[in-house]
């Protein structure tokens, strides 16, 4: 591409340089042998006005007294009627140019050149046209070239940039060429990068959140086949196995949602349902896991209310800050409901060491943790909360108080 750019812009340079040149060096041959002839024809004129006055005052015309008056590079005969004539200088050979003129008295004076001073005058202007024709073609090279690298340039690294964008680097570049075309693809590419580097963080956000939203129903659902496994009581299998299905439901359910959120985290089936049989149901599902632990979960504060978000959500983040109570907390876990002003609120508590001062409200962020954990729990039930339209706040560090804030169907009583 550069050598076709440097090649087409000394195509047009030279054409250019053709077309004017030998105009211009025709014109200028032509004002030269004007300029000569007009000169010739000058001098005649004078060394005859000269000739006249001599004659009319009874001076001698003879090549003594008017060589001082010729020009030196000239060859001069001045004819007078019934006299020989008066040469002055050497007649040149080869081809001359000649000028003649009678004056009144009938003498004639003649102007010779010879036509090589022309000539050589031509030479030397058809030289310098050629110069500059040179310099320009030479300085048209340099821009040629100056300005295929300023073109093939960018399209190198566009190219490399779409290369790294094929090759799974989605880093956007930034670079702008002063080129308007180019900077319009440019902006494309850089598009498109921030677009695949969105996709690819959202597939792998997903898949760190499905595996830590799975685990949580997979290892409760673990539970509950080995109790089914070491009880021969057929009421016992029966309720195990009842509860089992359920959180299978809510296997299902916790699929589906990282699913949605992952397209649309504004996407939700928010209905009205009883906050009591969430925390109830927790409490159920959570219970084996805390009796191993020769630790309590219960349950407490105001019955009967009724929030608006969407079930599965809500039950995702209580069980995440159950299970989180489980690993790194201690003592009792209280789950205690309450209201403020239109909202209900879940409160989750344990008697442990808490939230590090140092960290705050940073442990909602991801990878920030306090316990050598994923990090990604709390930072997964909040974006859950925020998308079905409520949220999730540490109230107290030490001891660590978890409060899910839902919006409430309205009762009429406080």
């Amino acid at each position: 591409m550069r050598r076709r750019l440097i090649n087409s812009t000394l195509a047009v340079v030279l054409v250019v340089i053709a077309v004017f040149g030998i105009t211009l060096s025709v014109v200028e041959a032509r004002s030269i042998e004007s300029s000569a002839e007009d000169r010739l024809d000058a001098e005649v004129a004078r060394l005859l006005g000269d000739t006249e006055s001599r004659i009319a005052a009874g001076e001698p015309v003879t090549a003594e007294e008017m060589r001082p008056l010729a020009p030196a590079d000239r060859f001069v005969k001045i004819q007078l009627v019934g006299r020989a004539p008066v040469l002055i200088g050497l007649r040149p050979d080869g081809e001359v140019m000649e000028v003649t003129e009678t004056g009144v008295h009938g003498e004639t004076v003649t102007v010779i050149q010879p036509k090589s001073v022309v000539s050589d005058e031509i030479g030397r202007m058809v030289t310098i046209i050629l110069v500059v024709s040179l310099l320009a073609v030479a300085a048209a090279a340099l821009l040629a070239v100056q300005q295929a690298h300023r073109v093939a340039a960018p399209l190198t690294d566009l190219a490399e940039t779409a290369e790294r964008l094929g090759s799974g680097d989605p880093r956007p570049r930034y670079r702008r060429y002063g080129v308007a075309e180019l900077d319009r693809v440019a902006d494309v590419l850089d598009a498109s990068a921030e677009r695949i580097a969105r996709m690819l963080t959202a597939e792998r956000r997903l898949a760190a959140d499905a595996s830590h939203q799975l685990r949580t129903p997979l290892t409760a659902l673990t539970m509950r086949l080995e109790e089914i496994i070491a009880t021969e009581d057929a009421d016992t299998v029966k309720e195990e196995a009842t509860i089992a299905l359920s959180q299978v439901e809510r296997l299902t359910d916790v699929v589906q949602r990282l699913l949605t959120n992952s397209r649309d985290a504004r996407l939700g089936s928010a209905v009205s349902f009883d906050l009591d049989e969430i925390v109830v149901q927790q409490i159920e599902e959570w219970r084996p896991a805390y009796r191993s632990a020769n630790r309590a979960i219960v349950h407490s504060g105001r019955p009967g209310l009724r929030a608006v978000g969407t079930p599965g959500a809500v039950t995702q983040v209580l069980a995440c800050l159950v299970e989180n109570s489980l690993m790194h907390g201690d003592g009792t876990v209280a789950l205690r409901t309450r209201t403020t002003g239109n909202q209900a609120v879940i409160e989750v508590t344990d008697a442990g060491p808490g939230v590090p001062l140092e960290l705050g409200a940073r442990v909602f962020e991801r990878t920030v943790s306090g316990h050598n954990s994923t990090g990604l729990g709390l930072a997964v039930a909040r974006d859950l909360a925020e998308a079905d339209g409520g949220r999730l706040e540490l109230l107290q560090q030490r001891p660590p108080i978890f409060a899910l804030f839902l919006s409430r169907e309205g009762d009429g009583t406080e």
